[in-house]
């Protein structure tokens, strides 16, 4: 993975500005954006530059899929593992108006992500 600059970093917060503010940062030798505590998408270079990876779910995969995006997949230890994220089209990466139906699927998928609050326990009260 390539050091992603944040230039590139901003511009698809931009591009993703429909969902409300974004933050980007750094992580894993790329980024990672979020919105509202969640993550919606990563930024990282597997081999084919830069690339805006959206956040994707059983849900919606088939549609990133028909979309032409291609699914985050990356090598480690000789062994192929995908992430549930997907290759943003390029006519999208021109507007966030063009982004903003690519950027609610994110934003869905990483709602759907979002681990429940733990249950709390009920205290006994002592001497029982």
């Amino acid at each position: 993975m390539s050091n992603t600059d944040s230039g590139f970093a901003d511009y698809c917060c931009e591009l993703l500005s429909s969902l409300g503010p974004c933050r980007a940062k750094r992580m894993f030798g790329g980024w990672g954006i979020s919105c509202d505590g969640l993550t919606v998408a990563v930024i990282a270079d597997l081999g084919d530059g830069d690339t805006l990876w959206l956040k994707a779910s059983a849900d919606n995969r088939a549609t990133f899929e028909a979309g032409g995006c291609k699914r985050f997949i990356y090598t480690t230890k000789g062994v192929a593992r995908g992430m549930n994220y997907y290759s943003a089209p390029a006519d999208a990466m021109e507007s966030p108006a063009l982004m903003q139906d690519w950027a609610r699927l994110a934003w869905q998928a990483a709602l759907a992500a979002r681990k429940p609050a733990p249950a709390r326990q009920a205290k006994l009260p002592r001497g029982r």
